[in-house]
């Protein structure tokens, strides 16, 4: 990996330790009703480089590296979060990761469309559209519970169970889609994901279902998806990946893969409409499969008429 900078030496004359920094991208469009991120690699990598010197900004640098090992132009993009724990990458070897959330539609994704790969594959247990998946009860519930029991003193066992039925949705506790990286987070500390055997865990013998990822790009991922799914609740960042023209299905579909939760049907296009969020264009069209329907577009005014506009995510709790 290329350095911004060369070693620098210690008083005594020695390499003191190097601290590298790298740009990583998680790069979400939605594709037929699937959330996909933009991988590299064998699809167990996101989009990296390092941050050099004729980078005129993290952004540039940024796009240059997506771009170049994609071909992926970038549109939308935010930072994201800055990962500097000690032991995240090795003992030998420190580097700061600079991680952006980017939001591309799906009709500019085709320069790379064999990059995409649904954020299911990595967090199976994430996808509640069609309910609890079995995965949850069947395999999460038993293993975790399992890791609770084995701590040492009655007090932490009983402190594991409790964030794990909050997290899990377990207990008749109610399942919050924002949780995505806590949940990873206790699956990687209860030793169950392939990632905790490079943190110095003694692994399971068998990881839980669910794609791994190099380094701690699967933990940033989810760090993206957790960023997303509380930011379509109070600003219209869904838009940016809706292609122009729209029907309110094809929206509520969006926010349902996003979320991995299904929505109130009326209620969702009333919040939509009050909101005003939308407007009709005066053109339909016939290939939802039924009767024509309404097309819309998003009202860019909406910006400017007020600072917190979101889906508010009607969700059914059916």
């Amino acid at each position: 990996m290329d350095k911004a900078k060369g070693p620098r030496k210690d008083r005594a004359g020695g390499k003191a330790n190097e601290v590298k920094a790298d740009l990583i991208a998680v790069v979400v469009a939605v594709n037929n009703s699937d959330p996909c991120v933009l991988t590299i690699a064998q699809a167990n990598a996101l989009p990296s480089g390092p941050f050099e010197l004729d980078h005129r900004s993290l952004q540039s640098g940024l796009r240059g590296w997506v771009e170049q090992q994609t071909g992926q132009p970038l549109g939308y993009i935010e930072q994201l979060y800055t990962f500097a724990d000690r032991d995240r990458i090795g003992a030998d070897e420190r580097v700061i990761s600079i991680s952006y959330l980017a939001l591309t539609r799906d009709e500019d994704a085709g320069a790379s469309t064999r990059r995409w790969a649904s954020w299911y594959d990595y967090f199976p247990w994430e996808d509640h559209r069609s309910g609890t998946p079995p995965v949850v009860l069947e395999e999460l519930r038993p293993r975790l519970l399992e890791w609770a029991d084995s701590a040492d003193d009655s007090a932490t066992r009983l402190e594991r169970r409790r964030r794990a039925a909050v997290a899990f949705g377990f207990d008749d506790r109610s399942w919050n889609e924002e949780l995505a990286l806590q949940r990873y987070e206790i699956l990687y500390e209860a030793a169950l994901v392939e990632e905790a055997m490079r943190g110095g865990y003694s692994a399971a013998p068998t990881p839980v279902p669910g794609r791994s990822m190099i380094a701690d790009h699967r933990r940033i991922l989810a760090t993206g998806i957790a960023r997303l799914r509380s930011k379509i609740k109070y600003r219209p960042v869904v838009f940016e990946l809706m292609p122009p023209l729209f029907t309110l299905l094809q929206l509520q579909r969006t926010v349902e893969a996003l979320a991995g939760r299904l929505i109130h049907k009326p209620n969702f296009r009333r919040l939509i409409e009050q909101q005003e969020l939308v407007e009709e264009t005066g053109e339909t069209t016939a290939e939802t499969g039924g009767r024509p329907a309404k097309l819309y577009r998003f009202r860019h005014a909406v910006l400017d008429e007020r600072s917190a506009a979101g889906t508010k995510l009607p969700l059914s709790r059916a």
